[in-house]
C-alpha cells in the first residue's frame, strides 16, 4: 500500500483523535470522582466510547480514503457531531466547551485545505445553532422533553444568547479561513519545494553526468588532501574504483612522487600551472602508463575548500609525440636524398669506371690488382647503400592492385631459402590461413617490408634458428598482420626506440637502411608496426595495415 500525502494526514488525524478521546475520558472520570453530577457522566463516557469505535472504524477505512474522498468528509462531519453533543451535554448555549468546534474546522482545513474547513465551518453552525433553538424550544415547551434532549431551566436572554451564537459562528469561519489559508499557503510553498527539490536533483544529476562524460580523470580532495570526488574516467584511467579511492590521500591513490608533489605546490603558490607528467603503475594489470596531471584549488564561496586534479593518460600522446619525431627526422634526411645523389653516386660511378679501365690496360701486380678489387668491391657496396637510401628518401609511386598477399608470402620464403642469407641451421616456416588472404598494396612494398625484416631476423640468428613468416586477417575493422618472428639475440629495451631510425643498423654487411624503408612504407600505408623482444629468446615484429587505406604520395 503506497503512502500517499492524504493517508498520511487522515492517519494523524486518527491518531490526533484517539488523543482528544483519551485526555476527555480521564477528564470526565476525574470530574466524576471529584464533583460527582457536576456533568452527565453516562453521556459523556457514552460519547467516548463512541469516539474510540469511530477511530477504530476509521483505521480500518484507512486504505480506502484515496479512493473513496467521501470517507474523509464523512470522518469530518462525524467529528463535528460529537463535538456538537459533547456541547449539548455541557450546556448547549452555557458551555464552557464551544471553543471544541475549532478542532474538526482545522483538521478539514489541514486535510482538504480552504474547502474542507468551510465545509466543516458551516456543518458546525449548522448544528450548532440547531442545539441552540432545541435548547429554547424545550424551555419555552414547544417541544417535548426527552432522554436526549435536556430541559433547560437557566439560559441567557435570547439577546445574549444570540450575540453568543454570532460571535461563535463568526469564529468557525474565520478560523476556517484562516487555518484554510495556512493549509493552502503550506500546499503551495510545500509543491514549490518539491519542484525545486526536483530541480536541485536534476542539476545535480545534470553535474555528475557532466563530470562523469569527461575523458578526463578528476578528483578533488578536502584541505587534507582527502580524496573527496572521483569521477569514471579517473577509474578507468587508474583502475581504481570510487570506493577504494574516496578517504585516501590523493598522493597515494595517483602515485605522486615527491618531486611532483614539489613542484605542484610550487604551481598552487602562485606560479603558471602547467601539467606534469610521471610514470604511474595501473589498478587492473594494464602495467605503467603516462599520466598527464595539473591541479589548483577548489574555490568555493567560503574559501578554498581543497584541491581539484586533472589528468589524462598520454601514453598515446607520447607514442605519437615520438613518432612524429621520428618522422621530423626521417623528413629531413630525405631533403639530403638529392644532394647526396648528385655530390655522391655520379663521382662514384666515374671513379668506379675509370679503376675498372686502369686494371685492364696497366701491368698490374697481384698485390695492385688486389688492391683496385678492393676498391671496385666497396665502390658497388656503397653504390648499393645510396640506392637503399634513395629508395627510403625519395617519394614513391604505387603500383596498387588486389593481391593474395599468401604468394608474396612464400615467393618471398622461396627467395630467402635461395638467398646468401641463408646459413647452416636455418629453418624457414611460413604460416599461412586456408583461405584467400586479399588486400590492396603495391605487391613490390610488401614483398620489401616481409625481405627486410627476414633477413633481419636471419642476421639475428648467426648460429642458426627459426624464421617464421606468418599472415593473418587483421582484428576489429579489418586489413592484415604480417608477423615475422625469429629465435635470434634478441633487442636490448633501451634500444628499441630507435629501431627505425636511419643507419640504425647494428649487422656487418647491411646498409642500416632496412628497417628504415619498412617504417617509410607502413607510414605510408596508415599502419603501425609493434616490437616484441627479449635478448637471447628472439624478436616478433608484427605489421599491422589497416583495411581501406589511403596511401600517403
Amino acid at each position: 500500500m503506497t503512502d500517499t500525502p492524504l493517508r498520511r494526514k487522515v492517519r494523524w488525524l486518527i491518531a490526533i483523535r484517539a488523543v482528544i478521546g483519551t485526555i476527555l475520558l480521564g477528564s470526565a472520570v476525574l470530574l466524576e470522582t471529584t464533583a460527582p453530577g457536576l456533568f452527565p457522566a453516562e453521556r459523556l463516557f457514552f460519547l467516548i466510547g463512541l469516539t474510540y469505535a469511530l477511530t477504530l472504524a476509521y483505521a480500518l477505512t484507512l486504505r480506502f480514503v484515496e479512493r473513496y474522498r467521501w470517507l474523509v468528509d464523512l470522518q469530518l462531519a462525524g467529528d463535528a457531531l460529537i463535538v456538537s453533543a459533547f456541547i449539548y451535554f455541557t450546556g448547549g448555549v452555557t458551555s464552557y466547551f464551544t471553543s471544541l468546534y475549532v478542532l474538526p474546522v482545522v483538521a478539514g482545513s489541514v486535510v482538504q485545505f480552504r474547502r474542507g474547513g468551510l465545509l466543516v465551518a458551516a456543518l458546525s453552525t449548522v448544528l450548532y445553532v440547531g442545539l441552540v433553538l432545541v435548547q429554547y424550544l424545550t424551555a419555552s415547551g414547544l417541544v417535548a422533553p426527552m432522554w436526549f434532549i435536556r430541559a433547560s431551566t437557566a439560559l441567557p436572554t435570547r439577546s445574549i444568547a444570540q450575540y453568543t451564537v454570532a460571535l461563535n459562528v463568526f469564529g468557525f469561519f474565520a478560523v476556517a479561513l484562516l487555518s484554510g489559508s495556512l493549509a493552502d499557503s503550506l500546499r503551495s510553498a510545500g509543491a514549490r519545494l518539491q519542484q525545486a527539490s526536483s530541480e536541485i536533483a536534476g542539476l545535480q544529476a545534470l553535474n555528475q553526468h557532466v563530470i562523469d562524460s569527461l575523458p578526463s580523470g578528476l578528483a578533488t580532495t578536502d584541505n587534507g588532501q582527502f580524496i573527496l570526488t572521483f569521477n569514471r574516467a579517473a577509474e578507468q584511467i587508474t583502475g581504481i574504483s570510487y570506493r577504494s579511492a574516496v578517504g585516501r590521500p590523493v598522493a597515494d591513490v595517483l602515485q605522486l612522487p615527491p618531486d611532483i608533489m614539489l613542484v605542484i605546490a610550487q604551481d598552487l603558490s602562485g606560479r603558471a600551472l602547467r601539467s606534469r607528467e610521471y610514470r604511474y603503475a595501473t589498478g587492473d594489470g594494464r602495467g605503467e602508463i603516462d599520466m598527464g596531471l595539473s591541479a589548483s584549488h577548489l574555490e568555493t564561496p567560503g574559501g578554498r575548500a581543497g584541491l581539484l586534479f586533472t589528468f589524462q593518460d598520454v601514453t598515446a600522446i607520447k607514442k605519437l609525440e615520438h613518432d612524429v619525431a621520428i618522422q621530423q627526422r626521417l623528413a629531413a634526411v630525405g631533403e639530403m636524398a638529392a644532394g647526396i645523389a648528385h655530390e655522391i653516386r655520379n663521382p662514384l660511378a666515374s671513379m668506379s669506371g675509370s679503376i675498372q679501365i686502369l686494371r685492364q690496360e696497366l701491368p698490374l701486380s697481384s698485390e695492385q690488382a688486389q688492391l683496385m678489387d678492393i676498391v671496385l668491391r666497396e665502390s658497388d657496396r656503397l653504390n648499393d647503400t645510396i640506392s637503399s637510401f634513395l629508395a627510403y628518401a625519395r617519394p614513391q609511386r604505387f603500383h596498387i592492385t588486389r593481391l593474395d598477399l599468401r604468394r608474396a608470402l612464400n615467393d618471398t620464403a622461396l627467395l630467402l631459402r635461395n638467398s646468401a642469407e641463408v646459413k647452416d641451421g636455418h629453418v624457414i616456416d611460413v604460416a599461412l590461413p586456408a583461405g584467400e588472404l586479399w588486400y590492396e598494396a603495391d605487391e613490390g612494398q610488401i614483398k620489401q617490408i616481409i625481405w627486410n625484416l627476414a633477413t633481419n631476423g636471419l642476421r639475428a640468428m648467426p648460429d642458426g634458428g627459426r624464421l617464421l613468416l606468418q599472415g593473418a586477417a587483421g582484428p576489429g575493422t579489418g586489413g592484415v598482420v604480417l608477423t615475422v618472428a625469429d629465435q635470434g639475440l634478441g633487442i636490448p629495451a633501451a634500444e628499441l626506440d630507435g629501431l627505425f631510425q636511419p643507419f640504425h643498423g647494428s649487422f656487418a654487411g647491411g646498409s642500416g637502411l632496412g628497417l628504415a624503408i619498412v617504417h617509410r612504407i607502413v607510414t605510408d600505408y596508415s599502419g603501425e608496426i609493434r616490437v616484441d623482444s627479449q635478448v637471447g629468446r628472439g624478436t616478433t615484429v608484427a605489421v599491422r595495415l589497416p583495411a581501406r587505406i589511403a596511401v600517403a604520395s
